[in-house]
């Protein structure tokens, strides 16, 4: 099978989904040729990516395959890139900051800062959403969760993207490192000063046998919450805003009956969702899918983006319908890595995307603007600036 070569697709960020399109057409994997790598494979098929992140022949530790990374830091001591019963373990202690209760607990204090960032933002007529408006709503909601309000947010959004979308190796590298100390210092400030949040508990927590998270595991975990806890909610909110502008009869629609609001950001996140691949998993043994047979210990990546996009599950993939039932999309993940944070990133987005709407009758997109400035990468989908005008 000839791998495929992604290097050379300068406008993949912009619109990968006719590169998923082409090819889904051709088999649900391939192997295919990245920045980052001379070979890995990519699940492009609906049901086959759906079956491979809930597979445990497939690993996320990239300690358990012999590769040499930069991943002995200790943000990579999370449990994203843990498998059961280590990430059984890690999940266990923070789940239950995010149980239904817990989650609809927030929703008054969300709306609050939903309504103060609008206060702010509205009174301008024009607004980059995403400084203004999408990364700072999830981001005041996580750090307050966490307990560390007066986090420097301009450094640690830098560091966030540097590490999720960079624009290099090396850049990479060298963010991995000073986010690790950011993180060390965040945690040790936080021991000098407990308070009544998640960080503080997590640093005290015990589970019933005892317990409790090793200093690197509380470096990853912070690194986990603040940094999944707010880049996919940006990306959801900007993503969503981006589909309507486009098209506008949905947005009328929306604008028309706002109870539509809930299925609304469910067809955004399958249409155009936050996050273009799952991470990395690799390969324990070699494992079959359709034609294709993945070697030991190769390095899989299952294209969540690509299946929300398959007629295979969706008719008419390619369209943008708030009517649309697309339950059981992908955006996610599925199996034990589901998002921890799923309840929080969608109560964030309704809220966001119906208060937005409200207030911004005449929402468009700024016309002086440019051309988008697409994040980089196949991990995150989405955009660094969206100005709008209303």
């Amino acid at each position: 099978m000839s791998v495929v070569d992604l290097r050379g697709a300068q406008d993949f960020d912009a619109n990968p989904y006719p590169y998923y399109a082409k090819l889904r057409a051709e088999g649900p994997v391939h192997p295919v040729r990245t920045d980052d790598f001379e070979r890995i494979w990519m699940i492009v098929g609906y049901e086959e990516g759906r079956a491979a992140l809930a597979d445990q022949r497939f690993s996320k530790d990239w300690r358990t395959t012999g590769r040499a990374s930069s991943s002995g830091n200790p943000i990579n001591a999370n449990m994203l890139e843990l498998d059961a019963p280590h990430h059984t373990r890690l999940r266990k202690l923070v789940a239950r900051e995010f149980t239904a209760r817990r989650i609809a607990e927030l929703r008054p204090r969300v709306e609050q800062i939903t309504g103060d960032l609008l206060d702010a933002m509205v009174p301008t007529g024009s607004a980059d959403l995403v400084d203004a408006f999408a990364f700072p709503l999830p981001m005041t909601v996580i750090c307050e969760l966490l307990g560390v309000p007066d986090i420097d947010r301009d450094a640690f959004r830098r560091l966030s993207n540097g590490i999720v979308a960079p624009l290099s190796a090396e850049q990479e590298s060298a963010t991995v490192q000073e986010m690790g100390a950011y993180l060390d210092q965040l945690i040790a400030d936080k021991r000098r000063s407990p308070g009544d949040d998640l960080m503080s508990a997590l640093i005290q927590a015990r589970d019933e046998e005892g317990d409790r998270l090793s200093p690197d595991e509380l470096v990853g975990m912070a690194f986990l919450l603040l940094v999944a806890g707010h880049e996919t909610t940006v990306n959801l909110i900007s993503n969503g805003v981006r589909a309507l502008l486009d098209h506008p009869e949905q947005l009328a629609l929306l604008r028309a009956r706002p109870e539509l609001t809930d299925g609304a950001v469910e067809e955004m996140l399958r249409y155009d969702g936050p996050v273009g691949t799952a991470t990395l998993r690799f390969a324990r043994e070699p494992v079959t899918i359709g034609p294709a047979v993945i070697p030991r210990g190769e390095a899989v990546l299952v294209a969540l983006g690509s299946g929300g996009r398959d007629p295979e599950r969706y008719p008419d993939p390619d369209t943008f319908d708030i009517r649309r039932a697309p339950q059981g999309h992908l955006a996610f993940g599925h199996g034990i890595h589901f998002c921890l944070g799923a309840p929080l990133a969608r109560m964030e987005g309704r809220i966001a995307i119906r208060a937005l709407l409200e207030r911004c009758p005449g929402l468009v997109r700024d016309p002086d603007a440019g051309e988008p400035d697409w994040l980089p990468g196949l991990l995150l989908r989405g955009v660094r600036r969206l100005p709008v005008r209303w």
